[in-house]
């Protein structure tokens, strides 16, 4: 699977966790050099808390459009060190 956003793969695996019909890819299939931290912060009732990455591509910011969960739930604890996309991300094969 691939994460696309403005023509550049943010993340490629073969070993995708998908949740709730969103890919959750590892993080060290994830391309460091786009991603900025967010101070935005959600809760999941059942995975837990969620934090935020800006991604951005060649000056062009996509606030808030990749998240993971740093310590997440004992039921969501399969996607601990991933990171799933959103906001115009495309997910590819």
């Amino acid at each position: 699977m691939k994460a696309i956003w403005n023509d550049k793969v943010l993340a490629e695996s073969n070993d995708t966790k998908v949740i709730e019909g969103n890919h959750y890819f590892p993080a060290d299939s994830i391309k460091n050099n786009s991603f900025n931290p967010s101070e935005t912060r959600t809760v999941c009732h059942w995975k837990g808390n969620a934090s935020y990455y800006n991604i951005d591509v060649d000056g062009k910011v996509n606030e808030d459009a990749a998240w993971y969960y740093p310590e997440p739930s004992s039921l969501a604890a399969g996607i601990k060190d991933h990171v799933a996309f959103w906001k115009g991300v495309e997910i590819t094969k």
